[in-house]
């Protein structure tokens, strides 16, 4: 049975009854499924956004961090949306803020 089939029974009136019924059914189940969809996927991502976001504001001067690519520093200066980054003795690399996934302390714990 295809989605196109169930869709046409649950929409369609049966023989001997009042149209209609058919379709509260299907449009609460519809609705239910979205709202599941988001409890469950879309809420979750968006509060790990927003700490992400706060994360990468609060970065200072003397922050262990992880990049993206996987590159272990830590943070010399902070200029807007551009960290320099100290990944060695007198070496230094500049990296956008939002190429900064986690605190060091954090990686080295796990």
């Amino acid at each position: 049975m295809n989605f196109l089939t169930l869709f046409l029974q649950t929409t369609a009136p049966a023989q001997g009854q009042q149209g209609g019924v058919g379709n509260y059914t299907f449009l609460i189940m519809i609705v239910l499924i979205f709202v599941v969809m988001w409890l469950f996927m879309i809420r979750p991502q968006q509060k790990k956004q927003k700490e992400m976001v706060k994360f990468r504001d609060s970065l200072k001067k003397g922050d262990k961090i992880v990049t993206v690519g996987g590159i272990y520093g830590t943070v010399d200066e902070v200029k807007g949306n551009i960290l320099l980054i100290e990944v060695d003795n007198n070496v230094k690399i500049r990296v956008d803020k939002a190429s900064v996934v986690k605190d060091f302390n954090d990686a080295q714990q796990q």
